[in-house]
């Protein structure tokens, strides 16, 4: 498949390359220098000949600034505006696959979640990502195939994070996400957790529905 990745500089982006190379997938993955996500224009020819849009693009901040909205505005901007020019331009030029990382902790702080736990109100800096994952349901009702992850707190090289922060309820080392953004090309639409096994937010539906485990 031909993929456009946006953040392919970024540390997920970074980990996912080479894996996308050795399954036989073409990358276009420009910089930020060489494709403003917010000209439609550039976006839409961007996605010509594209069989996928992978949407890595973020600015996300330390965890003291979780109570900052305003470090947060461009991760707000390249979810929540980013990702609806990318799908009006991926159903322009007729893409199939839409992939959008997200992140899982749009759940409720205690209990147990699925993908089935319903989702209430969130912090501020996070209402960019339900917006994000709406541009993919939007892609999937065109009849496409949008896909969202939800990874848990990245840890391992490059993220900040040298061993799992399990007190958030929910992990994931780089390379397993990025095995899991590789996996999301062939799920079908729907949303799926991606984070170790045992913690309090489940992996069970990415775990049934590809070959994918987490190995760290």
């Amino acid at each position: 498949m031909r993929l456009l990745v946006t953040g392919g500089s970024g540390v997920l982006g970074r980990a996912f390359e080479p894996l996308a190379l050795e399954a036989g997938h073409e990358l276009h993955a420009p910089r930020r220098t060489e494709l403003d996500l917010f000209d439609p224009a550039a976006v839409t020819a961007a996605t010509q000949d594209v069989d996928a849009v992978i949407h890595l693009a973020t600015r996300i901040q330390a965890l003291d600034q979780l109570d900052n909205p305003e470090a947060w505005v461009e991760n707000d901007r390249l979810r929540a505006e980013a990702s609806s020019i990318l799908v009006d331009a991926a159903l322009a030029n007729r893409v199939a696959v839409y992939v959008q990382p997200t992140v899982t902790f749009v759940y409720p702080a205690d209990g147990p979640a699925s993908e089935e736990t319903r989702i209430g109100e969130v912090a501020p800096i996070l209402r960019s990502a339900l917006a994000a994952e709406r541009e993919a349901g939007r892609f999937a009702s065109a009849g496409r195939r949008g896909i969202v992850l939800r990874p848990g707190l990245l840890d391992g090289p490059g993220t900040g994070h040298d061993q799992p922060v399990t007190s958030l309820g929910a992990s994931v080392h780089v390379d397993d996400a990025a095995r899991a953004v590789l996996a999301a090309l062939t799920l079908e639409s729907g949303v799926y957790n991606v984070c170790r096994d045992g913690e309090r937010v489940s992996n069970r539906r990415l775990t049934r529905a590809a070959a994918w485990r987490p190995r760290h």
